[in-house]
């Protein structure tokens, strides 16, 4: 299903698209930061600190869900189908590993966005935690060394909310990355802030339908 979620601006793609890949270039005596700035749940707080370089960015999106984390979660640790939820991707193949921590996937994203593919490593995989952590390590792109971790953890539902779940889950997303040449911080912040959001929000509508038919 395609998704309904806006794509960036020509100018957004004119700005954060093309360029090779590159590895981390921290000069030696390089002060990194701990960024604790977005707002998350204090239950899940910890795992979302990132250390952040001078010319890097971190931010988190927060999804509610309704449906049991045992139904998020099985959409989610699928890191060799992606495209399950996240609609900018047009294929996924898994060049390195069999699922667990080190597997190594490329995909390909669809035509219209400022990228042509990603090669990304796994990085945390925790089945009784729910968390999952991944790392772009190459890829035509220009988002370099980016790293997200995305949480789970269920709730009780909401008070009178019609047709909520007996169990609800809240998913929470964070991000570090390079800011690209040409960019600023809140240009870049905004930019992969889009597209996390469009996922979570289609992850919602894939886990819930999920649910329903269980």
């Amino acid at each position: 299903m395609p998704s309904s979620c806006p794509r960036p601006s020509p100018q957004e793609h004119r700005r954060i698209g093309g360029g090779p890949p590159s590895k981390i270039t921290f000069s030696p005596g390089t002060t990194l930061t701990r960024c604790t700035t977005h707002a998350v749940p204090e239950v899940v707080a910890r795992q979302h600190e990132h250390l952040v370089g001078p010319n890097q960015c971190c931010s988190a999106v927060v999804q509610s869900i309704d449906a049991p984390v045992e139904s998020v979660w099985s959409v989610v640790r699928r890191f060799d189908q992606p495209q399950t939820y996240k609609h900018f991707i047009r294929s996924c193949d898994v060049i390195d590993g069999d699922g667990d921590v080190g597997t190594v996937r490329e995909i390909h994203v669809v035509s219209g966005l400022p990228a042509i593919s990603s090669r990304e490593r796994l990085e945390i995989l925790d089945d009784e935690q729910h968390v999952i952590s991944f790392s772009v390590v190459g890829g035509e792109h220009r988002l370099k060394n980016y790293r997200s971790v995305t949480t789970l953890h269920a709730v009780a539902p909401q008070p009178k909310k019609l047709h909520s779940s007996e169990e609800q889950t809240i998913v929470v997303e964070s991000y570090v990355v390079d800011i690209p040449p040409g960019n600023t911080r809140d240009e870049t912040r905004v930019f992969v802030d889009t597209i996390v959001r469009c996922n979570l929000q289609s992850l919602a509508r894939t886990a819930e339908n999920l649910a329903k038919g269980a």
